[in-house]
């Protein structure tokens, strides 16, 4: 069958066959008419559904299959019935199929679509998966009883989804703060509306996530503060340098703490004076060093402090930073870490002088990448022209920017695939291609001739 265009309509009288066929072209447009076709066999359809429901929705046969069908939606993949569920325009008989399917994700689709009726709704509330029961409690606009139905939920998953609800009455907050979860109670702490009591009442409680979540927050009171500041948990100690405004003294303390998760976490904090930050990149733990990579703000000293660290990966971090001082180049030309004086090779602010000793490197895999430079100097592009590794002139015969001399030399270079890669070029001079279309390997002949 020849093969229509995605732009034309689909031929009426095309076969169930021919519709099957076309549904596995490539081109979207295509496949997406084969869903609108009214030919289209009702197993073809509940595969495109799922990328094209709109289409299978709009497909003037549908209401016929589902007449002869009475099951129809039940057969189908639940990502098919879920994207169909989902269209502000799906029928009501397409939302029932959907609550009626096997798999969750039809049911979850109908469960966040507005406009259900109040029957609806409460059904889905009481439904034996927690997950329908879940979305239920999200819902904007839920019944007070149902919110207090949900609220003592068996799952704890739903009671969160409950504790994140706005506007919650003081008794309920109240008796969700105290809930026998800890990851409950960790969604009450972090609610913008938190009144002062309950504040105490979290700061005070047995698990220490929960009392990190309070500590991160910003409107506490200093008494509540200090107290998660001096916790025997690390955690959250490192939580309560977090929060937008710690006084000097609290920072002063933060940089000495014996755990590294409570450094780490101060130098991550926006605004750290650079005395602290500097003292920090020469931490004893890698973990705190690390922190200080995401910053934009590190001082010279600082950056050549963290190049002194000996994990290959933190140094390799540094040298792809953007605006290195020239003293912290120079310092990683000599890394003993072969990938950073290869990372270093590319960078656009390295000097030629250092790019020269880069390409002296004893590791090929260096020398290759200083052939990879964008603008080298032509001594550079020349050295390496003349590597005694295969590789790293490979590398000089792709540049851009060899010199027509340099390229003579390299045309008759004992690696074959050196000059494979200069007959590839197509700046190549007449002269030069003349010759390599007489080399003696087949493959290096064919490319020049290409």
């Amino acid at each position: 069958m020849t093969q229509p265009s995605p732009h034309l309509p689909l031929p009426p009288d095309l076969t169930a066959a021919d519709l099957t066929d076309l549904s596995r072209n490539p081109e979207t447009a295509l496949r997406e008419a084969v869903a609108r076709h009214p030919n289209s066999p009702p197993e073809l359809l509940g595969v495109l559904g799922e990328h094209h429901p709109g289409a299978v929705l709009g497909n003037p046969a549908l209401t016929l299959l589902r007449l002869a069908h009475p099951g129809l939606l039940s057969g189908w993949p639940g990502e098919t019935v879920a994207k169909l569920a989902a269209l502000p325009e799906a029928p009501a008989w397409v939302q029932d199929a959907a609550l009626r399917h096997e798999n969750i994700l039809p049911r979850l689709a109908v469960a966040a679509r507005p406009g259900l009726s109040e029957q609806q709704v409460r059904n889905l509330a009481c439904n034996a998966e927690w997950q329908l029961r879940e979305a239920m409690a999200r819902r904007p606009g839920l019944s007070s009883d149902l919110v207090e139905m949900l609220a003592t939920d068996d799952d704890y998953d739903v009671r969160k989804a409950v504790a994140a609800r706005e506007a919650l009455p003081q008794a309920l907050l109240e008796r969700l703060a105290a809930d026998s979860h800890a990851f409950v109670r960790a969604v009450v702490a972090r609610r913008l509306d938190l009144p002062l009591p309950l504040m105490t009442t979290l700061v005070q409680d047995e698990d220490y996530d929960v009392q990190a979540t309070v500590a991160r927050r910003h409107d506490l009171p200093r008494q509540m503060r200090e107290t998660l500041r001096s916790s025997d948990h690390p955690g959250v100690r490192a939580a309560a340098m977090q929060a937008w405004s710690v006084p000097g003294p609290w920072l002063e303390r933060a940089e000495h703490d014996p755990d590294p998760e409570v450094r780490a976490a101060l130098a991550r904090r926006p605004q750290l004076d650079t005395g602290s930050i500097e003292r920090l990149a020469r931490d004893p733990d890698a973990a705190v060093r690390r922190a200080l990579l995401d910053r934009d703000d590190l001082s010279e000293a600082a950056i050549l402090a963290l190049l002194e660290s000996p994990e290959s990966d933190l140094r390799l971090h540094v040298a792809s930073a953007a605006d290195l001082p020239d003293r912290a180049l120079e310092a990683l030309v000599s890394d003993p870490d072969t990938a950073v004086r290869t990372v270093l090779c590319v960078r656009p602010d390295l000097s030629p002088a250092l790019l020269l000793r880069l390409s002296a490197d004893p590791v090929a895999e260096v020398r290759r990448g200083a052939a990879l430079a964008g603008h080298p100097p032509v001594e550079v592009l020349k050295a390496l022209a003349a590597d005694p590794h295969p590789g790293v002139r490979r590398a000089a015969a792709a540049h851009p920017e060899l010199q027509r001399a340099t390229s003579a030399a390299l045309s008759t270079d004992p690696d074959a695939g050196v000059r494979l890669t200069l007959a590839a070029r197509s700046d190549l001079s007449a002269d030069l291609r003349a010759l390599l279309l007489t080399d003696p390997d087949e493959l290096v002949r064919l490319e020049a001739g290409a």
